[in-house]
């Protein structure tokens, strides 16, 4: 049963989008409090089970549950965003939330609390329909997602707050389906070396030029093997992302640190990449104990079942609603999907908006993806977990 008033659902959402988009959640700081205290008063006021989990100051996180049993379908949106950056590119205020013609304007609009705002108004929707007939229904609002950080999605789940046999996870992707994504490593190398004086640096040992050999070596080696492994449209990465050395042009550095960025194939892991990025490092030859190599953070990509019940939901209510198929769809970030990479559980990225449009001056998301997207869910819940009221 679609909902009955298009019009009332379109002022719905966007009326929600644009209070979501006014409550500032960047990081840095990453507070998500104030979000987080919006949404817990929304879903209490329905009568869902709602409570706010946190790890650490400031980034909260909202657990909602309704029904109760197996199977439980989890849905999950990140409340944080990235920093608007330089102002005068903006021309709309980013933290405003601002309609002109189809689109919504602002900071979050479509990473992610566009999937955030359709969720709101599915968890609604779930309530006048009476709830589910069995299992339970959860909605996750999180933080410290954009940080790849650990005192979000992952901590509900190590804390075993949630424990879904379904996820769908909101992202950006048009409405399309991901069901495979790239795991995530990131390491630190560090170089050390023997500080002295500019004037006579042969008197030194500079980490700066240990650094650039170990570079050189990982570039001519490393990153090599990686661009020869590919799956469908993924291509395992590899990015040197930061380089910090030295303290003034006068000295010696004795201290020079990059940070690495590796996306990885589900078939290949975290262990296994720092691993590879050790010997690699110890391959450039520079004495034992001049440098170290760190894990900063990782998790195992994840490659899910197109034919799952959840997967089968959601292109059934998408053709519903579209009169075409959905794609599936290869993702250029990382969702916190990843950290049930190796739970065994159906899990699916889908939600409005453009991946492009995140983190970009003048982020938007279409009405029509919103309206669209919260069509397919409720369709997708009908199939999955039918309510009381169909």
């Amino acid at each position: 049963m679609p909902p009955s008033n298009e019009p009332a659902l379109r002022d719905s959402l966007v009326h929600t989008l644009c209070e979501l988009i006014a409550i500032p959640s960047a990081t840095p700081p990453g507070d998500t409090s104030a979000i987080m205290r919006y949404a817990q008063q929304r879903l209490t006021t329905l009568g869902y089970d709602t409570h706010v989990e946190s790890r650490r100051a400031g980034v909260h996180n909202v657990v909602a549950r309704i029904g109760r049993g197996s199977p439980s379908l989890v849905f999950n949106a990140h409340a944080d965003t990235v920093e608007p950056g330089e102002r005068a590119l903006w021309r709309t205020d980013p933290v405003a939330g601002s309609v002109t013609k189809d689109r919504v304007y602002g900071l979050g609009a479509c990473n992610c609390k566009g999937s955030m705002a359709v969720q709101l108004w599915l968890a609604e929707e779930i309530v006048r329909r009476g709830g589910p007939k069995a299992g339970e229904i959860v909605f996750t609002f999180v933080g410290d997602e954009e940080t790849f950080g650990s005192d979000g999605t992952k901590y509900l789940r190590d804390k075993g707050l949630i424990k879904p046999d379904m996820l769908v996870v909101g992202a950006p992707t048009a409405n399309q389906l991901i069901t495979e994504e790239r795991g995530v490593f990131q390491g630190r190398i560090v170089a050390h070396g023997r500080p002295a004086h500019a004037g006579e640096p042969q008197h030194g040992d500079n980490a700066i030029l240990r650094m650039a050999r170990i570079i050189e070596s990982l570039g001519r080696d490393l990153a090599s093997s990686i661009a020869d492994r590919a799956k469908g449209g993924m291509q395992s990465t590899m990015n040197i992302g930061t380089i910090i050395g030295g303290t003034t042009a006068n000295v010696v550095p004795s201290r020079c640190a990059v940070e690495i960025d590796r996306r990885l194939l589900a078939s290949e892991t975290v262990k296994d990449a720092f691993t590879e990025l050790r010997n690699a490092v110890a391959a450039a030859g520079e004495p034992a104990g001049t440098w170290d190599v760190e894990l900063i953070t990782g998790t195992n990509g994840f490659a899910a079942r197109r034919d799952s019940r959840l997967v089968g939901a959601f292109s059934e209510a998408y053709s519903t609603r579209t009169g075409s198929p959905p794609r599936f769809v290869i993702p250029i970030g990382a969702s916190d999907a990843r950290f049930f990479a190796d739970d065994g559980i159906e899990i699916l990225v889908t939600g409005p908006g453009e991946g492009s449009e995140g983190h970009a001056a003048n982020e938007s998301v279409t009405i029509r993806d919103l309206v669209d997207a919260a069509h397919i869910h409720v369709g997708a819940v009908e199939r999955l977990l039918p309510l009381a009221k169909t």
